[in-house]
């Protein structure tokens, strides 16, 4: 991500407080400002864009006043932080892993702030008034790759990824592992497009891969997704496994479910907390399945308009993937987490 100058980051910021110092006393009086900065940007029908939702949504419902901020560029992370804590935020929610720095810098300095860091390694030595909360997704990847290896009839699995880092990583050697689990002999390949907002570049990959023979892609790139989608919709009996249900209408005929990681039931669940009175800082929060946050769900657009045949197929081998989300949960099925390519 290319930084900006200082001139250009010094004015955004000033813009920023402005916005900011301008919110009404009586809003800070009745619950505090809650801001949510969020590092990619929204129109992703996807993370962003859920997060946003879910937090307008419980502002509606608490009675507080709330800012979703785009940081665009990393220089200005620390100033935007200082900037909404200057200005009497009462808590501030930030994404993905860039942010570690700039909260551990920050957040000492505002103990009467509670900072929460989604997607984010566990903060060592702990912050008192710091939550960090990361995501098993690629334990509902697994059971992608146990779909894929049933639905597939190349035995050709995909997987396309924003940009390759052990999570993620991670998330390709478990769609691998749990397509292998059913089928030994099925190949899983695994591209990165180099980022989570290149749609153009999702499709170019994409389209190669359906061309080679691949059959099912698992997706893990953000709003690159969407032209990964768009490739699918080119040929039918294409399939892809996204990570939204707001990705269902852009191929209600291709996109035949979901690993959904849903940052926006996250963030209302933890900026609950953090509102309530029994909220304890200097934790981490490993989110997995069984949660409500995070699963591999059939869509049901797909099962109204998608391939008869594939529907069926979807259907009858739908058992399997219940009984390993079952096995994960008792323990009796461990899935690794590898974050080597």
């Amino acid at each position: 991500m290319d930084r900006r100058g200082f001139l250009k980051s010094a004015a955004g910021a000033a813009a920023l407080g402005l916005a900011v110092s301008s919110l009404s006393f009586k809003a800070f009086a009745a619950g505090g400002l809650v801001a949510l900065v969020h590092t990619q940007a929204a129109g992703d029908n996807g993370p962003v864009d859920s997060m946003i939702g879910k937090l307008k949504q419980l502002s509606e419902e608490q009675g507080f006043e709330y800012r979703a901020v785009y940081a665009q560029d990393p220089a200005t992370y620390e100033t935007i932080f200082r900037t909404l804590a200057d200005n009497g935020a009462a808590v501030i929610v930030s994404t993905f892993n860039e942010v570690g720095e700039a909260f551990k810098a920050l957040a000492p300095s505002y103990p009467d702030t509670k900072w929460i860091q989604l997607f984010g390694d566990p903060i060592e030595p702990a912050i008192p008034n710091v939550v960090t909360v990361s995501y098993d997704y690629y334990l509902g990847c697994y059971l992608s790759g146990i779909f894929a290896a049933h639905m597939s009839k190349s035995g050709k699995i995909g997987f396309i990824g924003g940009i390759s880092i052990p999570p993620i990583n991670a998330d390709f050697n478990a769609v691998k592992a749990g397509a292998q689990s059913v089928r030994p002999d099925a190949t899983v390949t695994a591209a990165f497009a180099g980022s989570f907002q290149d749609p153009a570049k999702g499709q170019e990959i994409a389209t190669q891969m359906f061309n080679d023979g691949i059959d099912y892609i698992q997706t893990d790139s953000a709003a690159t997704d969407g032209g990964i989608i768009n490739a699918a919709n080119e040929k039918e009996g294409r399939m892809v496994s996204a990570l939204d249900a707001a990705q269902y209408p852009l191929g209600p005929k291709s996109v035949i479910g979901i690993v959904s990681l849903d940052f926006g039931v996250s963030l209302y669940n933890e900026v609950s907390k953090a509102l309530g009175p029994d909220w304890k800082g200097g934790s981490h929060i490993k989110t997995g399945l069984g949660t409500g946050v995070i699963d591999f769900v059939l869509s049901p657009l797909y099962q109204e308009q998608g391939p008869a045949e594939l529907v069926a197929k979807a259907k009858e081998v739908w058992p399997a993937i219940e009984k390993a989300r079952a096995g994960i949960l008792d323990g009796s099925l461990e899935v690794p987490f590898n974050t080597t390519l």
